[in-house]
């Protein structure tokens, strides 16, 4: 089952964080700002997929889009946390300037950057404390490279781009490309139950790692510490076929071959 990572998802003004899809337990796959270790420990992202727990497929990059000129008229335009998608979610950040007509080099949280080329609007949101909110049309975006490099409506030259750099990119998740048959996107993992086959409730999956061979699930479960108090219990399983035997998202759950004292 492939997995896609691309993105953190920002539910009004609470910010998650993926974009390539992954396939299901025969294959998976991560490929969005994949946490790994301690740092997945953070909030996660979301966006990319997950691949089947068995086969590693190369997901193919999509080419240039073309451009919209109805977008490049409009320009930025300020947004609030009001005006926020729900479904938001963080796909990738400005690195820098690209060229001098106001092109932008992204680096993208998953591999290919594939929301980030589909989708027809690019939510922008830079600084921490009191992050300044912009959205506007992508008129056109590519992969370049391990970068995607994109153009906005209404910004036109390198000055306009440089104000952008370090502004992180949001997508909402209605516009992310539709996954093949048992492909998942990490966001949609997010907080599912897992079980094994025998009906023992294992946790729920709080993130997802991309250990560069393939995905891992992180479950969590309710558990008792060394001094007697309550503590939070981890499970990393492999989002690979021999372990992850179905992903029910209708039902909110994940049935894998796995006992409860792994």
């Amino acid at each position: 089952m492939p997995v896609h990572d691309d993105v953190k998802a920002d539910k009004g003004a609470a910010a998650a964080a993926g974009d390539v899809p992954r396939k299901g337990p025969e294959g998976l796959e991560a490929g969005a700002e994949a946490s790994s270790g301690a740092a997945s420990r953070k909030a996660p992202s979301f966006g990319a997929f997950a691949r089947k727990p068995a086969v590693r497929a190369q997901a193919r990059n999509p080419v240039d889009s073309a451009p919209e000129a109805l977008g490049a008229a409009e320009g930025l335009r300020a947004e609030t946390p009001a005006s926020w998608p729900a479904d938001a979610v963080e796909v990738g950040a400005v690195l820098d300037a690209y060229g001098l007509k106001g092109g932008l080099k992204i680096a993208p949280h998953a591999q290919g950057g594939k929301a980030l080329i589909a989708a027809k609007r690019w939510w922008l949101l830079k600084g921490r404390e009191h992050p300044e909110r912009h959205s506007a049309v992508r008129v056109s975006a590519k992969v370049h490279g391990d970068s995607v490099v994109g153009q906005l409506g209404g910004v036109a030259d390198r000055d306009a781009a440089l104000q952008l750099r370090g502004a992180r990119i949001y997508v909402s998740r209605a516009d992310f490309p539709a996954t093949e048959a048992d492909e998942y996107y990490w966001v949609d993992l997010m907080g599912l139950d897992v079980a094994n086959e025998a009906g023992v409730e294992l946790g729920k999956v709080a993130d997802l790692i991309d250990n560069g061979a393939q995905s891992v699930l992180r479950v969590e479960y309710p558990s008792t510490g060394k001094d007697g108090k309550p503590a939070t219990g981890e499970r990393l399983i492999p989002f690979v076929g021999v372990f992850v035997k179905t992903v029910d998202l209708a039902a909110k759950r994940i049935v894998v071959d796995w006992e409860a004292d792994y």
